[in-house]
């Protein structure tokens, strides 16, 4: 399966919840590893269910990213909680949106939860690269693309 693209419209709908009984029993272990065939196969960082056809709030991020914060790889059901007030603007691009950059203003921190991959809570404070990619993931899943974020200058 290739990567979702705009204009489908998937990509513009909040995803459906994904519960933690599944999580736990590995329902989505096929998903997650072609969704990071994939985000791998086009240079992401991130890459949400949507973004592979699937209407799952789902979303997995760059292995070595993860691990240099010390956070999970898996995300579901994320919610952002908390916005810190310093924020900046970067150009980001979107594997949905081929060769489409957009400056985007996002928080510099974030207080993040959600579901990892085994199913567990959890709740961590996310800083620079890995605060934006949380962002960009968790809008995707609530149907918000970089087109739908108003230019910064």
């Amino acid at each position: 399966m290739e990567t979702t693209t705009v204009p489908n419209l998937i990509l513009t709908r909040s995803c459906s919840p994904v519960s933690m009984e599944d999580l736990r029993a590995d329902k989505y272990k096929k998903l997650i590893a072609s969704m990071e065939k994939a985000m791998i196969k086009h240079k992401g960082v991130g890459f949400a269910a949507n973004q592979y056809g699937k209407n799952l709030a789902l979303f997995i991020i760059d292995k070595k990213l993860a691990e240099i914060n010390n956070v999970s790889s898996v995300f579901a059901n994320s919610e952002i909680t908390e916005y810190g007030r310093e924020n900046d603007t970067l150009e980001e691009g979107c594997l949905s949106i081929p060769g489409f950059w957009h400056p985007i203003k996002r928080s510099k921190k974030i207080m993040f939860k959600a579901l990892n991959g085994k199913g567990n809570k959890i709740k961590f404070r996310a800083r620079g690269m890995l605060a934006r990619v949380l962002q960009h993931e968790t809008d995707h899943i609530n149907g918000i693309t970089i087109k739908d974020h108003k230019t910064e200058k």
